[in-house]
């Protein structure tokens, strides 16, 4: 059954064809003060979503206080994008309910699901399904999943999962270049073959870092991008209205 964020989602895709989503992971900011000022700027810029979360660390009384802030200084829905069983607190309004599908450890694919699942329910978040599928150079993300990391020049390889992806159920496809990488955000050739390859919605993330490329790939298929650490370098309102004007712009130029 569809949520009410899930819901939210799909009816402002089909409302404005590109979202962007506002990844905060506490730990990378100065200060927790810092990130729920990113978080609220992300909001009054017209970001679709706020998530929480990061690779490692982001649980327990840290998770709950800034989840517990954020959501009481914004207006959009709250996410968690957790890096393990962890990163849950009854304070967000869902959590991306991920398996990643090309890592080489089943505790990833299945067994992290399986212990998280009771205290989802007992949290009353909502889960969304979601394959997460991880791309060269990986980054932390990579490093701490054991992921058989797709190169960067095999786009087909990405289409076959996100593929997979939706004949297994999944309801939304991540690919993900990891935290900053080196290389830049995923090929554009890679974010055409996936978006040319499945129906669901299909969320890009890591090293997007201007509003050129945000709307490059947007208008290469990709219905939502995910950007953190471009956030965490400079928050401000304006700079998120730029980002959040680039993605308008590529989905209406697709």
């Amino acid at each position: 059954m569809i949520g009410k964020t899930e819901r939210y989602i799909l009816e402002e895709l089909e409302k404005k064809k590109g979202l962007l989503f506002t990844l905060i992971d506490p730990l990378d900011y100065p200060s927790p003060e810092d990130a729920v000022k990113t978080a609220k700027n992300a909001d009054e810029a017209d970001a679709d979503i706020i998530l929480i979360g990061g690779s490692t660390g982001v649980q327990g009384p840290v998770l709950d206080n800034i989840a517990k802030t954020i959501k009481q200084n914004v207006s959009k829905p709250v996410v968690l994008f957790p890096g393990n069983i962890g990163t849950l607190t009854k304070y967000a309004d869902a959590v991306y309910f991920m398996s990643m599908l090309n890592s080489r450890n089943h505790y990833w694919l299945s067994e992290a699901q399986m212990l998280a699942a009771p205290m989802v329910k007992q949290y009353g978040i909502e889960p969304l399904p979601v394959a997460y599928v991880v791309v060269e150079p990986g980054g932390t993300v990579g490093w701490v999943g054991d992921a058989k990391c797709i190169p960067r020049d095999k786009p087909q390889i990405a289409a076959a999962f996100g593929m997979a992806a939706q004949y297994m159920g999944f309801r939304f496809l991540i690919t993900d270049a990891g935290s900053n990488p080196h290389n830049g955000h995923i090929p554009l050739e890679m974010v055409k073959t996936v978006s040319s390859a499945i129906d669901i919605p299909y969320i890009a993330a890591g090293g997007i870092r201007t509003p050129e490329q945000a709307k490059s790939m947007i208008k290469a298929g990709a219905d939502i991008i995910q950007v953190g650490t471009a956030f965490e370098k400079e928050g401000s309102i304006s700079k998120i209205k730029n980002m959040v004007k680039a993605v308008r712009e590529g989905a209406k130029s697709r």
